[in-house]
């Protein structure tokens, strides 16, 4: 087995991974460099996904804006379940990363006058999303994938799994284990500074936005490892991705079509979102999600529609090329202004318990973006919050680890040594699949979250669903595989879905994205909030929090 040290080890190369590198590498010179590890290509990531935007709280530059403003809506989509402090922080943060952003390269539209042109979403009670076209991910990353492959700080590890933080007697960090599919390898990789940005969980579900890389696996690394995770039950379904069968990755419909002004209709051509809560379209995005799940159940469909024949379809071309190219794609007609479209499997909001500066419950372990809960997002995210969430927490962390002593690790415990006595093996002869279809063991994970754990919960699906994923984990652990990527990524698909059925079955009440139609009503958090931010010597008034 290879062995290597680095001050800095980044697990995920999307936004939040690329961008943390980038900033410890302009900020400090490190001894032993920053590794970058990433499960695909560097540039494969669901930040790359993102089409919306990301917010911006940026009143001077638009002044029907303010934090306080941005505050308010994001607990109230997150119902309350919020960290104040948190929100606060990185609503406050905006600005610097915004602009730190524009400076590293990423060019946001404007406006013909040249301004920075603000996009509405849902629950935003202003325009304040930033965009590039309708691929704004895309444009971040592609600046980021390039600064770093430019760095002469910053080492990258494609096709490279972690299988295991290296955590010692004091319950502190000292590495990772990591695993390259391309060499058929194991690596030990020494470290005072592990840090997980590999995103969410998206691929657990039949119906997903996310890309087939999204399977929860630095939530399972950082719980095995003895770490806090934390609002597991909490999954965001996005009301709108493009209705599609036989898809790993549902192309996404961004909300900001619908902040553009596209409507609702069923299959009979009947308007329905304000039959369900008065914003109409433009309600949080679990409200939305239901009602549309409500519709295609009442009516026997596979999907509903959304009508853009209202903003007109060549300011829909212009306006969002890249879903018009999704359309295209998939023999989609958009010419009648009718564009089909589902529920599917978007964002966590759960994740691996962190405070604003990333630490996780194990020393010298971090965690960044979706793959973390920071109290941010609450138990419904925002709309185009996360890549805020992303950029501002790098930047924080980044600030952070440039007080410490990055300098690699030169001993290390028993308790390491038992970990690395595992993986020094002769990997040729350890793997077995001749009884054992992977791919089958998947999708069945997949139907069984999607069936018993989605939109709509109650204790029955919920309790069949910690059944079935128990019996798919026997079947798993009976077979000889230690190293084979494909195992690993089962096994942590079965940790993290059966994480999220146990929170999901113990929280009795409706909140957000946990919706039980056996417990319908919201019984907690009501005030969670206004005290937290009484406490922060903030005013409260009807309900809007003013913290300037």
């Amino acid at each position: 087995m290879k062995y290597s040290k680095y001050s800095v080890v980044i697990i995920g190369s999307g936004v939040a991974g690329l961008y943390l590198a980038l900033k410890i590498a302009s900020q400090k010179h490190v001894n032993d460099g920053i590794l970058v590890v990433t499960k695909s290509e560097l540039d494969k990531s669901g930040s790359s996904l993102a089409q919306g935007g990301i917010v911006a709280v940026l009143p001077e530059f638009n002044k029907d804006d303010s934090i306080s403003s941005h505050i308010s809506d994001t607990i109230k989509a997150g119902c309350g379940l919020n960290d104040f402090n948190t929100v606060k922080f990185i609503s406050q943060n905006s600005s610097c990363v915004i602009q730190d952003l524009i400076n590293l390269g990423v060019e946001f539209d404007k406006t013909p006058d040249g301004k920075l042109s603000f996009a509405l979403e849902a629950a935003h009670s202003v325009p304040r999303i930033l965009h590039v076209k309708d691929a704004t991910g895309r444009a971040i990353e592609d600046v980021l994938c390039q600064r770093v492959r430019e760095s002469d700080e910053i080492e990258v590890y494609e096709n490279t799994s972690a299988v295991e933080i290296l955590v010692d007697k004091s319950n502190s960090a000292k590495g990772v284990i990591v695993y390259n599919r391309e060499a058929d390898s194991y690596e030990a990789v020494y470290s005072n500074a592990v840090v997980i940005a590999s995103g969410g969980v998206g691929q657990l579900y039949a119906h997903t936005t996310n890309p087939e890389v999204v399977t929860g696996d630095g939530i399972a690394l950082a719980y095995r490892a003895g770490a806090k995770v934390e609002n597991m039950e909490f999954v965001q379904f996005h009301p709108t991705a493009l209705a599609l069968n036989n898809k790993n990755t549902m192309p996404l419909v961004s909300e900001a079509v619908r902040g553009a002004g596209a409507k609702l209709c069923d299959s009979k051509g009947k308007y329905f979102a304000h039959d369900f809560d008065s914003r109409g379209e433009l309600a949080p995005r679990d409200v939305v999600a239901r009602a549309i799940y409500s519709t295609m159940i009442k009516n026997g469909d596979d999907n509903v529609f959304l009508d853009i024949s209202q903003m007109g379809i060549e300011f829909f071309r212009n306006r969002f090329p890249n879903i018009t190219k999704s359309c295209e794609e998939n023999n989609i007609d958009i010419s009648d202004g009718l564009i089909p479209v589902s529920p599917a499997a978007h964002y966590f909001m759960g994740g691996i318990k962190t405070n604003i500066y990333g630490q996780t419950t194990i020393e010298n372990l971090y965690a960044l973006g979706e793959a973390s809960c920071s109290g941010f997002h609450g138990a419904n995210r925002l709309a185009s919050n996360s890549l805020l969430e992303c950029a501002a927490g790098a930047y924080e962390l980044a600030d952070f680890l440039s007080e410490r002593n990055l300098d690699a690790p030169k001993n290390y415990d028993e308790k390491v040594k038992t970990i690395l006595d595992k993986y020094v093996q002769d990997t040729d002869n350890c793997c077995d699949f001749i009884d054992t279809d992977i791919e089958e063991i998947k999708n069945n994970i997949k139907t069984i979250m999607w069936e018993n754990v989605g939109i709509v919960r109650n204790k029955e699906k919920l309790t069949n669903a910690k059944v079935e994923l128990a019996k798919l984990s026997k079947v798993l652990n009976s077979s000889t595989c230690s190293h084979i990527i494909e195992c690993y990524e089962t096994k942590n698909m079965i940790l993290v879905a059966s994480l999220i059925v146990e929170a999901a079955l113990a929280r009795e009440n409706s909140l957000g994205a946990h919706y039980r139609e056996d417990f319908p009503q919201c019984a907690e958090v009501v005030n969670k909030v206004a005290n937290n931010a009484i406490e922060s010597k903030c005013e409260v008034e009807n309900g809007e929090i003013f913290a300037e």
